[in-house]
């Protein structure tokens, strides 16, 4: 099976790269990696949006893949999800597509402008540890938040108070499901290595 691995960070999936085997690439954007049959690419993007859509373009235009996953760390809206919780993101919503008007802020679909904010992985690979993880909601933004009031805006303004699990980029999995190819977006909402490798170990094999 060929599979595409893309995240934001090497950081993020270290755990992951420790148990497969580098091979030798002629192609500098993707590293190349065997575990078992299944010959793997893992794309880093780097941060933000416009980098992950043109990296995913790329790779995917080039590469047939029968498999994508996209993996990483995530932060949470919800308090019951404890940090280092693997997560499965099966819907997603670009938080920060609209207007502001005044102290409002104006979603694409209030506004009546052509575009989708909101995306649904309606076919995620059959996996038995993909099946153990908690379904979540999530949305795609550029900055980080730090602060409450930025948090409250997002989650009740911007979200209208649908986003309800955790914040992580996984607008790249409805890419690649347009490409014929079975994806999924999985977070992990800390970096804890430990857990990270709990979830490759039973999920992952």
């Amino acid at each position: 099976m060929r599979i595409l691995i893309v995240a934001a960070t090497e950081t993020e999936i270290a755990p992951l790269l420790e148990r497969m085997i580098s091979l030798p690439t002629g192609d500098l954007s993707v590293d190349l990696y065997s575990r078992g049959s299944h010959e793997i690419d893992v794309l880093i993007t780097g941060i933000g949006m416009v980098a992950t859509a043109a990296w995913c373009s790329r790779a995917l235009a080039q590469t047939p893949y029968d498999l994508a996953l996209n993996l990483g760390v995530c932060g949470s809206f919800d308090s019951f999800i404890e940090p280092g919780t693997v997560v499965h993101v099966v819907k997603d919503r670009i938080a920060e597509l609209g207007a502001e008007d005044g102290d409002a802020f104006r979603t694409i679909e209030e506004l009546q402008l052509p575009g989708q904010a909101e995306f649904v992985n309606f076919d995620p690979p059959s996996n038995s540890g993909i099946e153990q993880l908690p379904s979540v909601t999530g949305i795609t933004v550029n900055t980080v938040h730090g602060n409450e009031r930025s948090i409250a805006d997002t989650e009740y303004s911007r979200c209208r108070g649908k986003m309800s699990k955790c914040t992580c980029s996984g607008i790249k999995t409805h890419a690649i499901n347009r490409k014929s190819c079975r994806a999924l977006a999985a977070q992990i909402a800390s970096a804890s290595h430990r857990r990270a490798r709990s979830f490759i170990r039973n999920g992952c094999r």
